[in-house]
C-alpha cells in the first residue's frame, strides 16, 4: 500500500504550520520509524522547538491529518504485484505477516479489505522500539511460529532493512539502492517482486 505519499501530505502540513517547508528528500529520513520519533526528526530540521504538551497535540493533529487521507484509499493504491502476491502466498499456504512501526496498519488493511489474507500482523501498537530495532520482525517471526533465518523482510525504508539484517533475516529493499545499500537483494518497485522471484528466493 502505497501511504507514504499521505504521511509526508500529513507532516508537511504541519510542518507549513510550523513555520518551515518539508522536502520529500527530507521525508525519507521518516520512512520506518516511529510517529514520535517522526516528529522529533521534523522539528530537527525545521530548527523548532516544542513542549512536550505541544508535542503530543501536534501529534495528535498530524494524526488526524493522515487518518482522513487514508479514509479514501481503495484497491488502486495497492502497489503493483503485491496483490497477485500476497494471494499466491496464501493459496501456497506459505505464511506471512505485516511488520510496521503504524499504528494504523490494522485500519488500512481493513480499509482494502486484505486484514484476512495474513496471517499475523505486528505493528506500532505490538512493540515497544522502533525500527532499526528487529523488534518488529523477531515478533512478527514468533506469531509465524518461523526461525529468524528462514524469514524475508521487505521494506522501502533504510531503517527496516537495518531491522532485517540485525534481526538475521533476509532483506528486500525496493527503491533507492542509495539509500537501501544494506539489503541482501535491491528491487527498484514492487513490480520487480514477481512470484518468480519470490520462489527461488524460497527454494
Amino acid at each position: 500500500m502505497d501511504t507514504a505519499k499521505y504521511h509526508y501530505l500529513a507532516w508537511k502540513e504541519l510542518a507549513n504550520k510550523l513555520g518551515f517547508d518539508f522536502t520529500m528528500e527530507q521525508n525519507e529520513r521518516l520512512k520506518g520509524v516511529s510517529r514520535v520519533r517522526s516528529l522529533e526528526i521534523l522539528l530537527d530540521i525545521g530548527k523548532v522547538h516544542l513542549e512536550e504538551d505541544q508535542k503530543s497535540k501536534y501529534l495528535k493533529k498530524k494524526n488526524e491529518q493522515y487518518l482522513q487521507y487514508i479514509a479514501k484509499m481503495d484497491h488502486t493504491e495497492i502497489l503493483p504485484g503485491i496483490d497477485d502476491l500476497l494471494h499466491y502466498l496464501k493459496l501456497n499456504k506459505i505464511p506471512f505477516s505485516l511488520g510496521s512501526a503504524s499504528k494504523n496498519a490494522r485500519l488500512i488493511l481493513e480499509i482494502l479489505d486484505l486484514i484476512g489474507l495474513f496471517d499475523a500482523i505486528v505493528d506500532g501498537n505490538d512493540v515497544s522500539t522502533a525500527k532499526p530495532d528487529p523488534e518488529v520482525f523477531l515478533l512478527a517471526a514468533e506469531k509465524l511460529g518461523m526461525r529468524p533465518e528462514e524469514c524475508i523482510v521487505i521494506e522501502d525504508a533504510q531503517a527496516g532493512i537495518e531491522a532485517a539484517n540485525k534481526a538475521n533475516m533476509i532483506s528486500i529493499g525496493i527503491g533507492d539502492a542509495n539509500v537501501l545499500h544494506e539489503a541482501d537483494f535491491m528491487l527498484n518497485n514492487t513490480s520487480e517482486l514477481t512470484i518468480d522471484f519470490v520462489q527461488e528466493l524460497i527454494a
